[in-house]
């Protein structure tokens, strides 16, 4: 059975209980690397500056600590494997409805309702392919 590496576990240990719930659940039944959860200032406006995030600190759901985000691919990592992500997320996505988790995943931008991001379904929108965040 798969298990977290030391030091997906301390970026996880970052993150909501409730995102730590469940992936320690979805790495029981899918190998998955823990990127990213807390983001602090310096790290946000680098994400923001490189194109890798819409928006700039403190306004991320990475920058709450517990973070309300975390950053995890399918194990090991290949960003050219676009349909193993999305296989994933489906995984994700499924089991955390079980448990009863409201999220959303950032390669699904269209499900956004809270329309303070802008329209980033159109033209160059951000395919945040890693990234799964809890709804309020």
């Amino acid at each position: 059975m798969p298990s977290f590496s030391a030091a997906s576990e301390a970026q996880l240990g970052t993150a909501h209980p409730d995102l730590q719930r469940l992936f320690r659940e979805v790495v029981r039944h899918f190998d998955c690397k823990v990127l990213e959860g807390h983001r602090g200032q310096e790290a946000q406006n680098r994400a923001f500056r490189e194109g890798r995030s819409r928006l700039q600190w403190p306004n991320g759901n990475h920058n709450a600590f517990p973070s309300r985000a975390v950053d995890v691919a399918p194990f090991p990592v290949d960003w050219a494997d676009t349909k193993r992500f999305h296989f994933f997320a489906g995984f994700v996505l499924g089991l955390a409805q079980s448990m009863g988790l409201k999220i959303r995943w950032g390669g699904a931008w269209s499900d956004l309702t809270d329309g303070d991001r802008g329209d980033l379904n159109g033209p160059g929108v951000l395919q945040d392919l890693p990234h799964f965040e809890l709804l309020a």
